[in-house]
């Protein structure tokens, strides 16, 4: 990503390395399945070629959901300032978003099977304005966890206008 205006003294944080793990792990539990009964679907109502046909479709199709991923899992990063925290990601259409610490309401951290397995969390901040979704996914657990306590602490510190 580039950076904008003022960036330069902007101290970016990336997920972890194992996150594309993850992510990669995740396509592959969707695109293998997909792949093996598409092509069983197709070989029974069709051909065997068409079978093979659909089932190799399918798995170009998964090829290329990787690739996207991993452009997108690189486009992740956070930096912590003095007032707040900023976000940002997305590949097509790129975001960055800014969280005052004092708006933090709460901060979750979560992890599904597959994060959990290769020890990562998603940290996800909570404010009152119903449309944030401020989240950094693929955060070792320790780094979630003490990111997490920073932040609320933070929050409440800058809440009570301290």
């Amino acid at each position: 990503m580039t950076a904008g205006p003022g960036d330069d003294d902007i101290r970016w944080q990336r997920p972890s390395p194992r996150l594309l793990r993850a992510r990669r792990l995740q396509a592959g539990l969707v695109t293998a399945p997909a792949a093996l009964a598409g092509a069983l679907i197709a070989g029974t109502a069709g051909s065997p070629v068409l079978g093979a046909v659909v089932g190799l479709a399918l798995v170009a199709a998964g090829l290329l959901w990787e690739r996207f991923l991993a452009r997108r899992v690189a486009a992740w990063g956070y930096a912590e300032r003095h007032e707040d925290l900023m976000v940002r990601r997305g590949v097509l259409i790129r975001r960055e978003s800014v969280i005052p610490y004092g708006r933090m309401q709460f901060i979750d951290v979560t992890a599904g099977p597959v994060e959990r397995s290769l020890g990562l969390a998603t940290l996800r901040m909570h404010t009152a304005a119903a449309a944030s979704d401020a989240r950094i996914p693929g955060l070792e657990n320790a780094v979630a966890g003490k990111l997490r306590d920073q932040l609320a602490a933070l929050g409440e510190a800058q809440a009570a206008g301290l």
